[in-house]
């Protein structure tokens, strides 16, 4: 459980700030139920004073607890929006009347299947991509709304340099070492930009990636926005070699937006979120990411960060959950 904004990594929460803030800029009432140190010009409802992040012992306690308080003031609203990993279960309980739209940042999995199972109708639910929509086709979906970046903080560079970036956890399912593994084969230097914090990050990076770095590459540690999105504009290509279903991939949007192409594997939302052939690359193997690199300098900068904006800018996704969140509640804009 994190701070909203975060303070540093941290895409559900930067996704849950982008979408209050908007909320309150179109004129409506928010209530933004997180730990006491988030800022926000909604009202704050708080039951920590801090984010206890993911690292403690009682992690899973206070975020039960932040969630419980928050559904138990269910009735005082007109609708709640839930980015929680209990809210499916809390939601299902509520006696509350109140419609609860839940958005699913997560693959699915048996666990969080078998609870919606039960949930049922009693949920709006919202997917970040038609991938992650299409992993449960025999639930009830109220809407498929893509996370959103703020624009203004995502500055455009159209000018390239020769370098390849990696952003990411250091963790199994983003692919840290094959990253590095496509910059050697392909001769670009790589800059990593890397979150490796908690224990499983640093056990990660030890095992698998310590060992295969060559000494040319630049490793950043917990960038701030400020490094990231300037790194980020100035790579030839974002590498996004994933090991999982990736539901959506912020970081996607982030690149294509400062102008930067990207090359992932076709996994997950990857082949939704980038168009082939115009803002990047969708490859099947390391071996053809490593392929596609010299071919980034043919794609346009102007097209990915067009897209970036037509598709996954905070205004269209704030846009999509007002038109969801008034057309459940019975309400409209004043």
């Amino acid at each position: 459980m994190l701070a909203i904004p975060p303070r540093g990594y941290g895409g559900i929460e930067r996704v849950v700030s982008l979408l209050t803030e908007g909320l309150v800029e179109r004129g409506h009432e928010v209530t933004l139920f997180a730990s006491g140190d988030s800022r926000t010009s909604a009202t704050l409802a708080s039951v920590l004073d801090e984010a206890p992040g993911w690292n403690g012992a009682d992690v899973r306690a206070d975020e039960i607890y932040h969630e419980t308080a928050a559904f138990l003031r269910a009735g005082d609203f007109d609708i709640v929006s839930d980015h929680s990993w209990f809210g499916a279960h809390l939601a299902a309980l509520a006696a509350s009347p109140t419609p609860v739209v839940t958005t699913l940042h997560l693959p699915w999995g048996d666990d969080n299947r078998r609870v919606h199972r039960l949930a049922g109708d009693r949920i709006h639910r919202v997917a970040i991509s038609e991938h992650q929509r299409g992993g449960n086709p025999d639930v009830e979906w109220a809407a498929t709304i893509h996370n959103g970046i703020d624009l203004q903080i995502h500055p455009y560079r159209a000018d390239k340099e020769d370098f390849l970036v990696f952003l990411g956890r250091t963790a199994d399912e983003k692919g840290p070492e094959q990253a590095v593994e496509v910059a050697r084969k392909s001769g670009r230097h790589l800059k990593m930009l890397v979150k490796r914090e908690e224990p499983e990050e640093i056990e990660h990076w030890e095992r698998f990636v310590a060992p295969v770095l060559s000494g040319d590459e630049e490793v950043i540690e917990n960038p701030s926005h400020e490094q990231k999105v300037d790194i980020l504009g100035r790579a030839a290509g974002l590498l996004f070699p994933i090991q999982w279903a990736e539901p959506f991939g912020l970081v996607l949007a982030e690149a294509m937006a400062c102008g930067t192409p990207v090359i992932g594997l076709a996994r997950g939302a990857v082949p939704e979120v980038v168009e082939d052939g115009v803002t990047g690359f969708v490859v099947s193997s390391l071996d053809e990411m490593a392929d596609a690199v010299p071919r980034l300098k043919r794609l346009s900068p102007a097209a990915c960060r067009e897209r970036g904006e037509r598709l996954f800018s905070a205004r269209t996704m704030t846009g999509r959950y007002e038109k969801l969140f008034m057309s459940l509640s019975g309400t409209s804009r004043a």
